[in-house]
């Protein structure tokens, strides 16, 4: 009979360590993933995820996109603006059936948690933060006295090519329209006849149209102003003394930043949604530090009361608009393909040439 060959003292080694660690692992289970762009996920609530869950960074909003294609057989927790979460497929979203916790947010959250389907339509996103657009002022004190000018400020001569603007066409336009005082982009303010040419001026002040690195521009002293997104904003007014920042009474388009469960087709058992770890992300004790990185909760106003008390009234009023100023503000909904063609003849018509 043949006989094993006997193992040396280093092999006995490895072939234990390896099998303590297939042990532990069989213990150790993976209950999900959340996928973020870097910096759009406040790190104290990444930091709080249950056992079990893990996060992955990406550095902008297309690579991610690009890699849950490659998630056929495993679900994950997606955080996107509401922008790039309607490129999502609804099919493969799972639903968020937790009334209890929706019901905590000020109703101005509902349609978005729908990704706007129709009132019957289950909810496929946790809006968990929402702001505003913003005017952003360095050194500028004489323009943030005529901050009552509203969006019209950006068009002073002293901001030809000091400025920057969001890339976005549809933010512009939003902005164009504002300046020619119709909050509404319905049908009939986009056949304004002054939008193009007032789209083509607001266009002409411009110095860059990057609303991610544009900041960079102001803090260098490149640019007196920027339009930024008020999460953008507030962490940098707390800590520069140059800076001031301002929402006209008109209002702004909204941002929104939500959380979705991707659940491809062929994926195996889902990983249910960590209701308990959204719920703290929306409350004490991580309130206050989501709002120190400028992260506002579409909380009623009433329960964010305690936490604003602290705030300074120029900051406060930016995490949270006046009621008044906030009814001003419209969240962009989703266009159809007719409608997408139609916004985008009207910024071919504003460029240059």
């Amino acid at each position: 009979m043949l006989q094993a060959p006997s193992l040396s003292r280093r092999q006995l080694l490895r072939v234990v360590a390896l099998t303590a660690a297939g042990l532990s692992g069989c213990g150790r289970s993976v209950a999900g993933q959340v996928l973020a762009v870097r910096s759009a996920l406040p790190q104290p609530w990444l930091k709080a995820l249950p056992a079990g869950w893990n996060s992955r960074l990406f550095e902008n909003p297309q690579a991610l996109l690009e890699h849950i294609q490659q998630l056929s057989l495993s679900s994950a927790l997606i955080s996107l603006s509401d922008g790039w979460a309607a490129q999502l497929p609804r099919e493969q979203l799972l639903p968020l059936d937790a009334a209890p916790l929706l019901d905590q947010l000020d109703p101005m959250a509902e349609p978005v948690s729908r990704l706007f389907a129709s009132p019957e339509a289950p909810a496929l996103a946790f809006p968990w933060a929402f702001g505003t657009w913003v005017v952003l002022l360095r050194n500028r004190s004489d323009l943030f006295a005529r901050r009552e000018e509203g969006w019209n400020l950006l068009l002073d001569p002293s901001l030809r090519g000091r400025l920057v603007l969001p890339a976005s066409p549809r933010v512009l336009i939003e902005l164009a329209l504002r300046q020619l005082e119709r909050v509404a982009a319905d049908s009939t303010a986009l056949a304004d006849p002054r939008l193009p040419s007032q789209l083509r001026r607001l266009h002409a002040q411009a110095l860059s149209l990057d609303e991610r690195d544009g900041v960079n521009f102001l803090l260098a002293g490149d640019a007196d102003a920027a339009v930024v997104t008020s999460q953008q904003a507030l962490p940098l007014l707390q800590r520069d003394q140059r800076l001031t920042a301002f929402l006209p009474a008109s209002g702004s388009p909204l941002w929104w930043q939500l959380l979705l469960h991707w659940q491809p087709a062929q994926a195996g058992a889902r990983s249910p949604w960590p209701l308990e770890w959204l719920r703290d992300g929306i409350q004490a004790p991580l309130l206050p530090r989501l709002l120190r990185a400028g992260w506002v909760p579409p909380l009623p106003t009433e329960v964010l009361a305690d936490a604003l008390a602290a705030w300074p009234e120029r900051l406060r009023t930016l995490l949270v608009p006046p009621p008044a100023v906030l009814s001003r503000c419209t969240t962009l909904m989703p266009l159809s393909a007719q409608e997408q063609q139609r916004w985008q003849h009207l910024w071919d018509q504003s460029l240059p040439g």
